[in-house]
């Protein structure tokens, strides 16, 4: 059943609204702490306003930063450090929604899913209370159905919606093996034809489902008269704009304007990369960096230039071949000799710089999420929705763990 009202750090009703707008006011008034990206740029714009924390930042090393990445709150910088944090920490606060007990799984229905996802799976199928028990189930971008098998039970439909065939044709493979009736639908979501398949008698989900994808469920399911729906939201980035379209009334009312680069700071926080995937991404960060520094010079212009991502087999090559080919690829002059030795070690060193400097930005991380994610919330209550938002699952099962439940009487 729905969280009491007192259940206070469950967002429902008008809590939704006032996170919203105490969010709002919040990273509309620290944008310049948190927009910039030190990837590109020498020096930060509020670097001047805060030399102390600047200095104090600069001065850490990679592994420093790489330990607090995940709870950069947690650390005892200078200010405004300790002070941000605790306003992240309070507007980001969200509980889990309450759980219940799930029937056991089938046997070995959770073969095939990697142990982490099944995890999710089930967290989040834990947290699926509606007033009215599910009819039809409609597992939006599905992949292989993983998620809706989990959730069929007896007298249950369940549909799955996926674009990519061999997704399907494995899917209907497996639902076949456990004995489940269940439909696989091979469809581009985004497409036209889209709004056909939902109905006022479906129950859609969406673990993760990206961006667009997400946001056009909920526009598809609401216009349908859906009766309830399930969304964990992720990839706010994956999007076809060059900047966010806002879709409730506060968001639309709201000054923040966001580019693309800013939807992917709440994607920037991990959990589970490993040793091997960390080293390959801090060689190839350290290298850009280091080729950034060359290119300034090099054009004599002050500024970032992006450049395109190379096969992680480029960074087995000398850094100076490296350099040539990306200044070929940017139609540069010829290089000519360079220290390419002190150029690499100042890739490095800008790379702590950057990670350091960017946990000022990480306390933005959550407060970020949490808008966009009430921005879905609070569109789904001007269509007439009863919403509530928490949790799903820690942290270390997947950063991306908040929960819209809505559903209309």
């Amino acid at each position: 059943m729905p969280a009491k009202d007192d259940d206070r750090s469950v967002l429902t009703g008008e809590n939704l609204l006032a996170r919203f707008t105490a969010l709002d006011a919040f990273l509309t008034t620290h944008q310049v702490l948190w927009k910039p990206r030190p990837f590109t740029h020498l020096q930060l714009p509020w670097e001047t306003s805060y030399p102390e924390l600047a200095s104090w930042l600069r001065g850490r090393s990679l592994e420093e930063a790489e330990n607090a990445h995940n709870q950069p709150a947690l650390m005892d910088a200078p200010e405004p450090f300790a002070t941000l944090a605790a306003m992240s920490m309070t507007l980001s606060a969200v509980d889990e929604l309450p759980a219940h007990a799930l029937q056991a799984a089938g046997h070995r229905l959770n073969v095939d899913v990697p142990g982490r996802k099944w995890e999710q799976i089930e967290a989040f199928a834990s947290r699926l209370q509606f007033a009215d028990p599910p009819k039809h189930w409609l597992d939006w971008c599905s992949g292989k159905g993983h998620l809706g098998r989990r959730l069929l039970r007896d007298g249950q439909q369940l549909t799955c919606l996926e674009y990519d065939p061999t997704l399907v044709a494995s899917g209907q493979a497996l639902s076949q093996r456990h004995q489940l009736h269940a439909l696989h639908v091979e469809q581009d979501v985004l497409a036209a034809d889209a709004a056909s398949l939902l109905n006022a008698e479906h129950t859609p989900v969406a673990l993760h489902a990206c961006g667009d994808l997400h946001v056009r469920l909920i526009q598809l399911a609401s216009a349908a008269g859906c009766k309830q729906l399930a969304i964990a939201p992720c990839c706010f980035n994956r999007i076809s704009l060059t900047q966010y379209a806002p879709l409730s009334s506060a968001a639309k009312s709201s000054d923040l304007q966001l580019s693309l680069d800013d939807l992917a700071l709440p994607m920037s926080e991990t959990v589970t990369a490993g040793a091997r995937v960390r080293r390959q991404r801090d060689t190839s960060m350290a290298r850009r960096l280091g080729f950034d520094l060359l290119q300034r010079r090099l054009r004599v212009v002050d500024e970032y230039l992006p450049t395109p991502s190379l096969p992680s087999a480029w960074l087995d090559k000398p850094f100076a071949e490296y350099c040539h080919h990306l200044a070929q690829l940017k139609e540069l002059s010829t290089i000519g000799p360079q220290d390419w030795s002190a150029l690499q070690e100042a890739g490095w060193r800008r790379l702590a710089h950057v990670r350091n400097l960017e946990l000022l930005r990480g306390l933005f991380r959550r407060p970020l999420e949490l808008w966009l994610v009430l921005d879905r919330a609070l569109f789904l209550r001007e269509q007439g929705y009863t919403v509530r938002l928490g949790t799903f699952c820690e942290t270390r099962l997947t950063p991306r763990n908040f929960l819209i439940l809505a559903e209309r009487d």
